[in-house]
């Protein structure tokens, strides 16, 4: 087999000489190929890659000799003069001891296979060496020369030009003059293989005979000819879903707007960025269209366009004086055209319409089209926003005359309510029964729970007296805790109140005539219309309007000590509220309130409300939002980082405002007056300071009946849950849930 490829190989070498043409020369040219050398080696028409082609193919012909042909094709080898892949002819006669060439023979493709698969060669850049073979040994890297050897090789080396780098094995394979005509080819845009037409005949796959009988003559099926019902199915959805608007059609192409002539683009800019002195152009304004003559202005005009003495002479006046006139001419009437003269004003009038030409504003009003509910904000449904009272679930029914003040136990198991017929009551919140009577001997303007769940104790406003009264309800060891504390007067003994106090507040304990229960009595020199305590239970305070300059005082309990903390009267003072955290009281006089801190004794802000008369406030459990009730039919929402201005108005009633009331947990505050409407709204204060509150009214609620003009006088919210109380001048207390 080797002395057969021998001989191919001598009869094939000389064939590639003699067939050689221009085109090869010039392509050697290309590729740096030195043809001198040609006529010394006998390798310099082919490589060893295209032998070990040959001996593949050998290989698998002769396949069946067995080993021992093999063995002699190894022996031929030697003796034949060929180089090896490693090193060339011209390298081996280099001073260095020669090595054995078969140590790095790729004869056989497989001994240099590199096994590291198809993985990025640069991960072996930090090792010595490049893979490993079938056996798995390392296959080493070839040593690389510098830079000044890469130039020597590239000057002396004629296969320099041809020899390229095996990137698995870092083996320097020298292409064949057939591999390096095939590469040229494919870099100059040519057909790689030599002598392949592209142009020859085609063989067709049918012919192109029209014949009588077809290939295939079956019938078409009936389904062929029924409409799809899968089909069917489908597209019926989809005329559904572009009947509900879910799927919008694609708009039909208008083919008149595409012009069939030549397009031209802008050279500097696209055509949708328009310069601006080009604009003019391609979007004009029209110019100043010139009035269009009259009647007037005929030669022969109706006699009622002519002018009379009278209008001649005021014309001729407003023309002195350069008023405005009705013409800027005197019609004339003449008996024929012929006779009208000259315009004299002519030249005058083409001047200033090339005023009008050249003055004229060149601007494009837009005309904006906006429908009234365009303006009104998008406000969540009220669906969205549950949970809210919304029906009356229980009506409590014992007081003869109107109910003017509620308070709720800090639990919300017990509701306390003040009337005018001078009774208080407390009422079991689940069931609406009343566990309680007291009779107070006059008219109850204020009734307040203390907060403290320590004590059972409720502030009630009768006249000029605040009565604490134990309720007996509930916990028995807190009533007994209760009597125990305030059962018994505090050394009082270094201290020694202020004149102004002295005169006007007074502590004493129960008396013969006080209601049962009563722990202690705090007497005022006037009138006491409401009482509200401090969110920690030891101090509370009243106002009493008509105390001047001492119509607010601050009481503490556990002393029973008072103080006045305003010295001059700034008005008539309508009801005060500590702050829910921070150590601050806010005081309602008729057209303002003021906030002072406590700790300072300072007045830190003044919420100007523009309302005539202030009935009510309430403050948001955050501390930062303000509701305030007035008597002219407003409901005003203050927000204190903002400004002291009311962030909004609320319109919602038609009678005077009589009570406003923020719920402790829920985003939910209420607003009640004389129309028998109680507004339910949701007003949500976010954390993040940039974002307003969000202010929805969601129910409206109506239940009471009038008595003497008066309507719902006041509301007060569960503390847990979103339940309303609600009492009214009928005498009747309402629960909403």
């Amino acid at each position: 087999m080797a002395s057969k490829r021998k001989a191919t190989d001598e009869t094939k070498t000389p064939e590639v000489k003699i067939t050689e043409s221009e085109e090869d020369e010039a392509l050697g040219k290309e590729l740096d190929l030195d043809k001198s050398g040609s006529d010394d080696s006998d390798d310099s028409d082919s490589s060893v890659y295209s032998e070990l082609e040959e001996d593949e193919e050998s290989d698998e012909d002769e396949s069946d000799e067995g080993s021992t042909d093999s063995e002699v094709e190894s022996d031929d080898a030697d003796d034949e003069p060929g180089p090896s892949v490693k090193k060339p002819k011209e390298k081996t006669k280099s001073s260095k001891p020669k090595e054995d060439e078969y140590n790095y023979d790729s004869s056989d493709e497989e001994d240099i296979r590199n096994t590291i698969g198809n993985i990025p060669v640069n991960w072996y850049d930090e090792y010595g060496h490049i893979g490993y073979d079938l056996d798995g040994a390392k296959i080493r890297k070839p040593k690389r020369g510098d830079e000044l050897d890469n130039f020597l090789n590239r000057m002396e080396n004629p296969e320099h030009g041809v020899t390229v780098e095996d990137t698995s094995t870092g083996q320097k394979v020298v292409l064949s003059e057939a591999d390096a005509d095939i590469v040229a080819r494919g870099m100059s845009n040519r057909v790689p293989e030599k002598g392949y037409d592209m142009y020859g005949e085609w063989s067709e796959w049918f012919s192109s005979d029209v014949r009588e009988t077809p290939l295939r003559d079956i019938p078409e099926t009936k389904k062929s000819f029924l409409p799809s019902h899968c089909e069917k199915q489908k597209v019926g959805k989809m005329v559904h879903a572009i009947k509900m608007g879910w799927m919008k059609p694609r708009p039909a192409v208008d083919t008149k707007t595409e012009e069939s002539g030549p397009k031209y683009h802008m050279l500097w800019q696209t055509d949708d960025q328009v310069d601006s002195t080009m604009r003019r152009v391609h979007d004009p304004i029209p110019a100043p269209k010139m009035y269009l003559p009259g009647n007037e202005e005929s030669y022969n005009p109706p006699p009622e366009y002519l002018f009379t003495d009278k209008e001649v002479m005021s014309w001729e006046r407003a023309t002195r004086e350069g008023d405005k006139r009705k013409l800027p001419f005197i019609p004339q009437k003449y008996s024929s055209l012929r006779k009208v003269p000259a315009w004299s004003n002519f030249i005058r009038e083409r001047f200033e319409r090339c005023l009008d030409l050249y003055l004229a504003p060149r601007q494009r009003k837009m005309r904006l089209t906006i429908t009234p509910e365009d303006l009104v904000p998008q406000l969540p449904r009220p669906q969205d926003l549950q949970p809210f009272p919304t029906v009356c679930s229980i009506t409590m029914k014992g007081h003869n005359n109107m109910v003017r003040s509620l308070s709720v136990e800090p639990k919300g198991q017990y509701l306390a309510s003040g009337s005018d017929d001078g009774s208080m009551k407390v009422w079991e919140m689940a069931t609406g029964r009343c566990l309680k009577t007291w009779d107070m001997g006059g008219v109850v303007k204020s009734v307040a729970w203390c907060p403290n769940s320590a004590l059972s104790l409720i502030a009630v406003a009768v006249d000029t007296v605040v009565f604490l009264i134990n309720t007996g309800l509930g916990d028995k060891l807190v009533n007994t805790r209760t009597d125990e504390l305030l059962g018994e007067e505090p050394d009082n003994s270094g201290y020694v109140p202020p004149a102004r106090v002295s005169q006007a507040v007074k502590w004493t304990g129960p008396e013969e005539k006080s209601p049962p229960g009563t722990l202690v009595m705090v007497t005022h020199f006037k009138a006491v219309k409401q009482v509200t305590w401090h969110a920690k239970g030891d101090y509370f305070a009243t106002v009493l309007p008509e105390g001047e300059n001492r119509s607010v005082f601050i009481h503490q309990l556990s002393k029973w000590r008072s103080q006045v903390p305003f010295s001059k009267a700034k008005g008539q003072v309508q009801c005060v509220l500590f702050h829910p955290v921070r150590p601050s009281l806010f005081v309602a006089t008729q057209r303002h309130v003021r906030i002072y801190d406590l700790v300072k004794q300072e007045l830190t802000k003044k919420l100007m409300s523009g309302a005539k008369w202030i009935s009510s406030i309430a403050i948001h459990p955050a501390g930062d939002n303000i509701l305030t009730g007035t008597f002219d039919k407003k409901v005003q929402w203050y927000d204190l980082d903002l400004s002291s201005m009311p962030y909004q108005v609320l319109r919602y009633h038609t009678n005077a405002v009589r009570d406003v009331q923020f719920h402790k947990r829920y985003p939910l505050f209420a607003s009640c007056g004389d129309d028998n409407n109680i507004t339910v709204s949701h007003g949500m204060v976010y954390n993040d300071l940039l974002q307003n509150p969000l202010i929805v009214p969601v129910k409206r609620l109506y239940g009471h009946t009038k008595y003497d003009d008066f309507g719902v006088m006041t509301i007060m919210w569960h503390p847990t849950q979103p339940w309303l109380i609600s009492a009214g001048a009928d005498g009747h207390i309402k629960l909403w849930t």
